[in-house]
């Protein structure tokens, strides 16, 4: 047990439980009994409250621990993270604009909502709402692995129950502040997760290379390592195999991460358009940090780290090579700090993604099929219990399945969040896509991309089903027919899905429209579309 670096983080640990709970009387509004204040903060968060938490809700410890173990073991494919978030935000930034406005002038609250605006169609809405709460499940989760990870570092690596009880603390004293203060408790604890990251990440990237010899020497002790496997796709540099599925991994992904519920909750708690637009703006200076961070999986095998060996599984366990390297080249005060902001940095995102799954049920499964009439009082409650049900069941994925498993099933996330894009995103500026084509297009997409990660084995070997999301082209069947017969050359699963999603939302449409079929009726209003800070016509919804 590495006293030193438990005692710093526990002590850090209790500073954020004690922001959490202090957070219920930030910015507080009338009554935290009312889903715009427990949910969304009162839609009152300005530019760097709004910066720290989107940055928070993004730049997840999974992220800070995963990314540099995926380049120490793949090497330059672990960096597809960087191009992704630097195309990410000139991609999103007009429809995010889009949707708050169209959110503040009708009260919605999550995607699913606007969806059932748009479309005046429930069964639409509730597949919406059940797809993002499938694809926020295994992300909470995945933000234990990385807590785990810190933990098993400094000497807590057992096995059953009662090595995961830690875990199991963390995550009850995380239940309890933010079923109290809702939205404002990772808001304001963001604050001190992102300032402890980049100080940690700043001085490891200037101090661990100058203890190594230069960059020059961690590149060569890479290249050297890569040089000596046999696998095809790793190396510090891309190759042929590998490009494809680079592209299309970090174009997919780009895509992806504001349609996860979390990410359009704070944006939608946000008080303005002009401050989403400043943190549009801002928000690509964690791109800078990330690509620094990326870099250290490098860094680790010029220091010849090894994983720590998982004594549950008898697996070494890659996701401990960021802090493995923190603890054998800091002191170990630096080292607790390091592992707090990891820590911490679990804290924040499991936070608000369980916050934003609660929403959907109690906004577009709760309310719409089991209370028609229940009252902001009786929907905030609703979301808090729910805030607790995903929080355990994400503590249950760790508990009761193998975590590797539970990493891949963010890949699958990955998949299965793609295939709102079509009515959430392209909804927003055209309602050409008919319901029963959007519907349509859902389940192929969605069925299809199941079938193909189904068919993807583990890169070890111990898995034959659902091992990654590379999906080599000589595996892609059309009917039968292999177009790609023969080809190595692999790429992201998602976009294949999300291509086959539009291609029969498109057909079902043309049919649809041919048959003229009704097309549901639409409950926005196009200037909805261009409400702008201050504008009087709002209409406020509720205690607001």
């Amino acid at each position: 047990m590495k006293w030193t670096e438990l005692v710093i983080f526990v002590l850090l640990f209790g500073v954020v439980t004690v922001l959490g709970f202090v957070a219920a009387k930030w910015k507080a509004g009338g009554t935290l009994d009312h889903l715009d204040e427990w949910g969304l903060g009162g839609r009152k968060f300005g530019s760097w409250v709004t910066w720290f938490l989107i940055g928070g809700d993004i730049y997840t410890a999974y992220t800070f621990v995963a990314v540099p173990a995926l380049m120490f073991s793949s090497g330059a494919l672990g960096f597809y993270a960087l191009p992704y978030t630097v195309v990410l935000y000139p991609i999103i930034f007009l429809p995010l604009l889009r949707m708050w406005s169209v959110s503040r002038a009708h009260g919605y609250v999550t995607p699913a909502d606007f969806v059932r605006g748009r479309y005046g169609s429930s069964l639409l809405a509730l597949l919406i709402a059940v797809t993002g709460i499938v694809a926020t499940m295994p992300y909470i989760a995945l933000q234990l692995v990385g807590l785990e990870a810190v933990l098993r570092t400094m000497g807590i690596n057992g096995s059953g129950i009662v090595g995961h009880l830690p875990l199991l603390i963390a995550f009850v004293v995380l239940a309890v502040y933010t079923y109290q203060s809702g939205l404002r408790a990772p808001a304001l604890i963001a604050f001190v997760k992102d300032i402890l990251v980049y100080v940690v990440i700043i001085v490891a990237v200037i101090y661990l290379p100058i203890k190594l010899g230069g960059w020059s020497e961690i590149f060569s002790s890479a290249k050297e390592k890569f040089d000596a496997t046999p696998a095809a796709g790793d190396g510090v540099l891309l190759n042929a195999n590998n490009q494809l599925q680079y592209a299309t991994l970090a174009l997919g992904s780009a895509l992806a991460l504001f349609l996860y519920p979390h990410s359009v909750t704070g944006v939608l708690a946000s008080k303005g358009r002009n401050v989403i637009k400043r943190n549009m703006s801002a928000l690509p200076a964690y791109s800078l940090l990330l690509g620094l961070l990326a870099l250290l999986g490098f860094v680790a095998i010029a220091a010849g780290v090894a994983p720590i060996t998982n004594q549950a599984t008898g697996q070494p366990d890659t996701n401990t090579i960021i802090p493995v390297l923190f603890q054998n080249e800091f002191s170990s005060w630096f080292a607790g700090i390091a592992f707090a902001a990891i820590g911490i940095g679990a804290l924040v995102p499991a936070a608000i993604m369980s916050i934003a799954a609660a929403n959907l049920w109690t906004r577009n499964i709760y309310k719409e099929y089991f209370r028609k009439d229940a009252t902001p009082k009786q929907e905030a409650k609703q979301a808090k219990l729910a805030s607790l049900v995903v929080k355990f069941g994400a503590v249950a994925f760790i508990l009761f399945i193998d975590p590797q498993f539970s990493i891949d099933l963010q890949l699958i996330g990955g998949v299965i969040i793609l295939q709102t894009l079509p009515a959430v995103a392209i909804a927003l500026y055209t309602r050409w896509l008919h319901v029963w084509g959007l519907i349509a297009g859902w389940f192929v997409g969605m069925g299809w991309g199941m079938v193909l990660l189904y068919s993807i084995p583990s890169a070890n070997g111990k898995r034959a089903h659902f091992g990654g999301s590379a999906l080599a082209l000589d595996k892609l069947s059309l009917f039968g027919w292999h177009p790609f017969a023969g080809s190595t050359v692999q790429i992201y699963v998602g976009i294949v899905a999300l291509v086959a999603n539009l291609l029969v939302a498109v057909l079902v449409t043309l049919i649809a429209r041919k048959l003229k079929a009704f097309n549901g009726m639409d409950q926005t209003r196009p200037d909805d579309y261009h409400v702008d800070d201050g504008d009087k016509k709002l209409r406020q919804i509720g205690a607001h």
